[in-house]
């Protein structure tokens, strides 16, 4: 059994439970407390047509509140409307929501939690790679808003984060290869889980194997975000690929989070080591674990211009967090116009 805890200024704990089979173990026992307007279920679509039979079993007699399943819907709507549910089944300040699902339920269901009347508990029940090893923990919650990633929300730790790999099975390769856009990011930044990855880069989507790797990268994320909650200085380093992978997602092509992390990846090593000494020979491990995940999928459109309105912006240029050697990154500001033209001078010499 693998424990991690996160503390927000030393007052909010955030425990994080990650084994085999925790689900029921953990939630059975607080059906009780969760009746009669101690708390709600909030999950999309997808993810209650595969667990409403694990939910019922568990969480019995407890209020499910079911949004549309798909990035697309990480949006005010479906924020307001489970919000509403919380009202009409009568939550109060020591309720308590428990999110089931993979980034965009948590997103919306974390952000929900800390508005309702300024704050409620929330338990994060992670049931997708991507969410297991990065977006569940941390206390980012946020919803898309004015065609902008993440445009409106809040840091918020949830009260505990159940992570368990039974739900890993049901997903498809492509939702694995989603997550492990993340994974490969914290490998960048912390060499032991590099080494780890380049050994086994035969088995990146191999369930066992990863497995065994999620509580290692909820450690690593876990150990960063003790150090910065909110994000004022070393965490910012968890933006590695995603100034470009957010622009790249936005733009279209039908591209995952995850896919368009991995291609953030691959072209800001190559914009870091025109600006930054480097070590080539770890940003070549890093291209080649990236090209593995991605399996020979091909670059989406470089609609680049989403990048001027990345939330990371502290000016009209353009600010990315680029991987120069092992365990290292520089933070890399650039005028959107050269930004685009050095990107896509890059991008040609994958082609």
């Amino acid at each position: 059994m693998k424990t991690f805890k996160v503390i927000e200024r030393e007052t909010r704990e955030s425990v994080i439970v990650c084994r085999k089979n925790v689900f029921s173990a953990e939630l059975a026992p607080r059906r009780g407390r969760l009746l009669g307007g101690g708390g709600i279920v909030f999950t999309d679509s997808n993810v209650f047509a595969l667990y409403r039979e694990r939910i019922e079993r568990a969480l019995g007699g407890v209020p499910v509140c079911v949004m549309p399943a798909g990035e697309e819907n990480k949006r005010e709507p479906a924020l307001f409307a489970l919000l509403q549910a919380m009202a009409e089944n009568g939550l109060r300040r020591n309720s308590v929501l428990v999110v089931l699902g993979g980034g965009v339920a948590g997103d919306v269901g974390g952000l929900a939690a800390s508005l309702y009347m300024r704050g409620i508990d929330c338990v994060q029940v992670p049931t997708t790679l991507l969410a297991q090893v990065d977006s569940s923990v941390g206390g980012k919650t946020a919803v898309d808003f004015f065609g902008v990633k993440n445009l409106i929300g809040a840091f918020r730790q949830p009260a505990r984060v159940i992570a368990d790999p039974v739900f890993l099975k049901t997903l498809p390769r492509r939702e694995l290869r989603c997550g492990l856009g993340e994974i490969v990011k914290h490998g960048a930044l912390c060499p032991s889980l590099f080494e780890v990855l380049l050994e086994n880069r035969g088995d990146l989507f191999d369930l066992d194997f990863l497995a065994r790797v999620v509580p290692l990268n909820i450690a690593f994320k876990a150990s960063v975000v003790r150090v910065d909650p909110r994000e004022t200085g070393l965490r910012k380093c968890l933006n590695l690929g995603h100034t470009t992978g957010h622009a790249l997602e936005l733009g279209g092509g039908g591209l995952s989070h995850g896919e368009c992390v991995l291609w953030g990846l691959i072209l800001e090593s190559l914009l870091a080591e025109r600006h930054f000494k480097t070590d080539s020979a770890f940003l070549k491990d890093l291209s080649s674990l990236c090209f593995a995940a991605l399996e020979g999928g091909g670059m989406p459109p470089l609609a680049l211009e989403n990048a001027r309105l990345d939330k990371k912006n502290t000016s009209a240029d353009v600010t990315l967090a680029v991987p120069v050697a092992a365990g290292k990154y520089e933070l890399l500001r650039l005028p959107f116009a050269q930004y685009e033209r050095e990107v896509r001078e890059e991008a040609e010499k994958l082609c």
